[in-house]
């Protein structure tokens, strides 16, 4: 019984080890994500100034709402 414990207790370290890398990981291609939607929307900005066309942006944040919600409220 103890041995099972012992190893219970290394699997639960070593997936906390690895849910903390997976968090890390996560983080930064939000991170990512939200600099090249920034750049993106300048783009498209730019691009609308120089055709006096209206500025018909896609909210392109929609989709990652719920994933930044999860992530913040488990730190």
């Amino acid at each position: 019984m103890e041995r099972l414990n012992s190893e219970l207790y290394y699997q639960n370290c070593h997936i906390m080890k690895e849910n903390e890398r997976l968090r890390k990981k996560a983080q930064l291609l939000n991170q990512e994500n939200q600099e090249l939607l920034s750049e993106l929307k300048k783009k498209i900005s730019k691009g609308n100034t120089k055709t006096d066309a209206p500025n018909t942006i896609v909210d392109l944040n929609l989709g990652s709402s719920s994933s930044q919600n999860a992530s913040s409220s488990s730190n």
